[in-house]
């Protein structure tokens, strides 16, 4: 069976005395089993890769979450060491990967930090330690070591009439997890809000006019796509998405996992 590729953002770490460029297990498998792609790490070598190149032989893009945070000083504000830590690699590959994908109508999945870079990447910024605002949630996950636990399914989300996201779920109040501790600001120009948490913090963008799905979600669908069908839907949609793409870009139509 044919399986589009999909490229997928990578974090920069330090572990056994290597540099290593790696994403987590939860995201490959939920655009395996959930979408139905071949998730394709990578490298975050920022302008020494040729974006334009990968993105005329992919039909998708997937940013993943991340516990970095997007570098301050991308968005006009100071970065201090509560803030982080950063990934200023992984800053200067998805951000101009995200404008690429877009500008060629390449579908595009943003999720948690995604949307933070999606948001950054359009001219947006973002709000730190949201928890400290004034009549705001801690949308932070709760603390456990138990990773089950911390990515619980426990926050409303309201997803907007007529949205892109109201194709996918219907409009109105969907259950999803919550693991954050930022949040867009003032919202890039070419966004526009799909979904808000009851406190109005912004949980959903769409990229507007787009010619392809371009969504961003604060919350993470990939934990929990085995078993939540609200999870699996928005991969889903992904999938048929990517798929549409390499139809048109090959003129072989994938099947649906």
């Amino acid at each position: 069976m044919y399986q589009p590729l999909v490229a997928v953002s990578t974090d920069v770490r330090q572990f056994e005395n290597y540099t290593w460029h790696a994403a987590p297990r939860q995201y490959l498998e939920a655009a395996i089993v959930g979408a139905g792609v071949f998730p394709v790490l990578v490298p975050s070598f920022g302008e020494r890769l040729d974006l334009d190149t990968l993105l005329t032989s992919v039909d998708g893009v997937m940013v993943t979450g991340s516990k970095s945070n997007v570098h301050p000083s991308l968005y006009g504000a100071d970065a201090t060491e509560e803030n982080g830590p950063y990934d200023p690699d992984r800053d200067a590959t998805t951000l101009p990967l995200i404008r690429k994908a877009i500008q060629r109508g390449v579908p595009l999945l943003a999720i948690c930090r995604g949307i933070q870079e999606l948001n950054v990447a359009l001219g947006g910024t973002l709000a730190t330690e949201i928890q400290e605002r004034a009549g705001s949630m801690d949308h932070r996950a709760p603390v456990s070591e138990n990773q089950d636990e911390r990515f619980a399914i426990r926050q409303t989300v309201s997803i907007k009439s007529g949205s892109c996201l109201a194709g996918v779920f219907g409009a109105g109040d969907i259950q999803v997890n919550s693991v954050h501790r930022q949040a867009v600001d003032r919202l890039g120009s070419a966004l526009q809000v799909e979904a808000v948490a009851p406190d109005g913090t912004v949980e959903a963008v769409s990229v507007r006019n787009s010619s392809a799905f371009a969504v961003g979600v604060q919350w993470h669908p990939e934990y929990w796509v085995h078993s939540d069908s609200t999870s699996a839907k928005i991969f889903s949609a992904f999938g048929d998405a990517v798929r549409e793409h390499a139809a048109a870009r090959t003129g072989v139509k994938a099947a649906a996992e």
